[in-house]
Order: C-alpha cells, then sequence, then structure tokens
C-alpha cells in the first residue's frame, strides 16, 4: 500500500514533468514565433532583392546583421523575461509616458508589416496554385484568423510556427541542389566583400529591421511573459530560446542567400541572370529550378507570410493589453481584428511590393529606441530587482548598436520616402 507521502511525491513528479513539458514547448514556440514573425514575405523579397545587387558581398551583410541581431536579442529578452514586464511597461518605468509612444510606433510599425504579409500570402498561394491574389489575400487573412478562433490559440500558433518554419527550410533546401551555388565564393566575399560599404549600409539596417526591428524582437520575449517563462532563476533557459530563434532565422537567411546566388552569379553548370525586381526571389527559383523551383518558391512564400501574420499580430496586440482591461480581456478578438484589418488595407491599396521591400527599413527606424529603453532599463533595480546584474559587456555592444543602427537609420532614410510615393 502506497502511504500519504508516497502518493504526494508521484504527484508532484507528474506534475513537474508536465511542467517541464509544458515550458519545452513554450521555450521552442517562443524560438519559432520570433523567427517566423521575421521570416516573412519581406525577408524573402529583401534577400533576393540585396542577393541579385550585391551578389556574394550580400553575405557580409548577412554576417554583420547577424552579428547586431544577436546583441539586440540578447538585451532585449533578458531584460523584458528577468524582470516579467512586456516591453511597453518597461519603457513607462524608465519614463512615464514612453510606453504610449513605444506602443504606437511598434503597432504603427507591427501595421505596415502585416499589410505586406497579407498580400505576400496572396502571392504564394498564387504562385502554388494559381489562386487569384484578390482572392489570396482573404484565404490567407482567413488562415490566420482560424489559428486565434482555435481553443487553445496559443499552443496552435506554437505549432503552426514550428510545422510551417519546417516547410521553410526543406524547400529552400531542395532549390540549393538543384541550382548548386558557388558556396566557396559566397564564403570569401563574406568576409572580403568586393562591394563599396557605403552600398551595404542601406542593406544592413533592412536586414537588421527585418530581422529584429519593431515588434520582431519583443515576439518570443511576450509570448514566454504569457507562458510565465520569466525571473532570474529561468535565465538560462531564457537565453537559450532567444539564441535558437535567431539562429532558425539565420538559417533560413544563409539558404535562401545561397540558393539565390546560384543563380545571379556564373557557376559551372549556368551562367548569370538578372533577376524580375518586382518579385527577385520568385523569379530566382525559377530560373534556377524551372517550374518546379517555382512551386516550392509558392510554398515557401506562403509558409513565411502566414506564420508573420500570425507572429506580427499576436505581438502588435500584446503591446496594447496591459494599457486596458478590455484590451486584455478581448485579447483575441482585437488579434482578429488586426489581421482583419491588415488584409482589408491590402486588398484595398493592391500591389503589396513597395511595402515588402520597406517594411524593414521602417522597424529598423524603431529599433534603437526600442534597444535604447531596454538597455537602460538593466540598470535599474526597481526594474530588474535588486539581485540582478546585467553583464557589462552585453551593456557595451547594446550601446554600440543602438549608435550603429540610429547612424543607419538617418544615412538611409531617404530609402523610406518611396514607401508613400
Amino acid at each position: 500500500m502506497y502511504n500519504n507521502i508516497d502518493i504526494k511525491f508521484v504527484k508532484e513528479s507528474c506534475m513537474n514533468k508536465n511542467n517541464q513539458k509544458k515550458n519545452a514547448g513554450a521555450l521552442i514556440g517562443a524560438a519559432f514565433l520570433m523567427a517566423t514573425s521575421a521570416i516573412g514575405p519581406g525577408f524573402l523579397t529583401q534577400t533576393g532583392k540585396f542577393t541579385d545587387s550585391l551578389h556574394g558581398s550580400f553575405g557580409f551583410v548577412i554576417l554583420i546583421s547577424i552579428v547586431l541581431a544577436a546583441i539586440v536579442q540578447l538585451n532585449v529578452w533578458r531584460v523584458l523575461c528577468v524582470s516579467g514586464m512586456r516591453g511597453q511597461d518597461v519603457a513607462n518605468k524608465v519614463l512615464p509616458g514612453l510606453g504610449y509612444v513605444v506602443a504606437f510606433l511598434v503597432v504603427a510599425g507591427g501595421l505596415v508589416f502585416n499589410i505586406g504579409n497579407v498580400g505576400g500570402g496572396a502571392l504564394g498561394f498564387n504562385t502554388l496554385l494559381g489562386i487569384p491574389t484578390t482572392v489570396g489575400y482573404f484565404l490567407a487573412g482567413a488562415i490566420a484568423v482560424v489559428v486565434f478562433l482555435s481553443k487553445n490559440a496559443l499552443k496552435a500558433m506554437d505549432t503552426l510556427t514550428k510545422v510551417l518554419g519546417g516547410l521553410m527550410i526543406a524547400g529552400i533546401f531542395v532549390v540549393i541542389l538543384i541550382v548548386r551555388p558557388p558556396v566557396g565564393y559566397a564564403l570569401k566575399e563574406t568576409v572580403a566583400p568586393s562591394a563599396a560599404m557605403s552600398d551595404t549600409f542601406p542593406a544592413i539596417l533592412t536586414l537588421l529591421g527585418g530581422t529584429v526591428g519593431g515588434y520582431i524582437t519583443f515576439a518570443g520575449a511576450h509570448r514566454l511573459i504569457d507562458a510565465g517563462i520569466t525571473k532570474k532563476e529561468n535565465l538560462g533557459e531564457i537565453k537559450k530560446s532567444s539564441v535558437m530563434g535567431l539562429g532558425i532565422a539565420t538559417i533560413v537567411r544563409v539558404l535562401l542567400f545561397l540558393a539565390i546566388l546560384g543563380v545571379v552569379v556564373a557557376t559551372a553548370t549556368s551562367g548569370a541572370h538578372t533577376l524580375d525586381p518586382s518579385n527577385p526571389a520568385a523569379d530566382a527559383f525559377k530560373i534556377g529550378a524551372g517550374q518546379i523551383g517555382y512551386r516550392f518558391f509558392g510554398l515557401v512564400l506562403l509558409c513565411a507570410a502566414i506564420t508573420s501574420i500570425v507572429g506580427c499580430a499576436y505581438t502588435s496586440v500584446s503591446f496594447l493589453k496591459t494599457f486596458s482591461k478590455f484590451i486584455e480581456k478581448n485579447e483575441k478578438w482585437f488579434i482578429v481584428g488586426f489581421i482583419i484589418l491588415s488584409t482589408v488595407v491590402m486588398a484595398l491599396i493592391g500591389q503589396p511590393a513597395t511595402l515588402l521591400v520597406l517594411a524593414g527599413a521602417l522597424n529598423g527606424l524603431i529599433l534603437p529606441i526600442t534597444l535604447g529603453v531596454c538597455l537602460i532599463a538593466s540598470k535599474k533595480k526597481t526594474i530588474m530587482g535588486e539581485d540582478y546584474h546585467h553583464p557589462t559587456w552585453l551593456l557595451i555592444l547594446g550601446i554600440v548598436v543602438v549608435v550603429i543602427s540610429a547612424y543607419l537609420g538617418i544615412t538611409s532614410l531617404g530609402n523610406l520616402a518611396t514607401l508613400f510615393a
């Protein structure tokens, strides 16, 4: 016979195992949410555009943006998850009222991104299945809405981002096998680029903004906060999740770069090609792998768009819900409304190409503000707690990124003018 102590021990063991499994799912889900939020239609279009113009030197741009993005992620996720406060609440603690400004900037940038994401979803449906883009807008929006109308929306979101993220990687890898890109040339140009530094600045800003700018850097951290994975004792798991998310986004970026590079430069099996500027990534897949490559791009684009719509809507609304109990209580419906608004606007304005190319630059302009807020917060005991000590090296590198991203943003302001042309 089991006594009461034995029964209690068994129950506690089962609960601990369930909590560990739940936490592991949330940690992986947060990583994929961050990564797939970054890997949207704009991500694909930007990679195609810059690989076409910079060729192998785009590898250098990717390398620099990865280093800068890692610094951003490690700083922001530590501050938010250890404090247990979302980005807007941290900003309000740093300076009363600043949280509202940050929330406005992030949500506005998120809306621009999401309109482009819906357009990308329509292009994905059109490329993969030949569905008219007007119909595709509403199909893409409807799929995202269904995710948040499900009984366990967060679990459905985690599952969707993992499955579609895996499909994206598989689809790009198949095209790489067909194209056979010049890997040696790419490695050489990554460490010793032939392009002028002035030509790489706009690309670095756009990639940085598209990977960790605006709402994207907060997506995974807010997911962990909603899952209750916070405080100093969970710091190790928080760091692993943030690095995993950045790693997934990096893998996709590098694979996509190689797939497109094999088309725009001469190789042993084919000559160099100039890509269609209206849809450079799709054109590269079609030239490199024919109709099958074109269909694979449609699959990649569709997966990228749906996951980005979901991640963008969830994170954007998470910046609003702590300002109002009504929004917090009806969070699901505000997320659905955000998706519907993005879909309707996209259906009204039509072609998403300009938004897809320049949305990363817009979020890159927001980055120095949001990162700066987190760096200030990292030194405040009232936010981080008495026993937390932010690594000095991480703080210094964070300040460097704030200065670099602010400089790149100012020097690249001219690119944003075409967004409203």
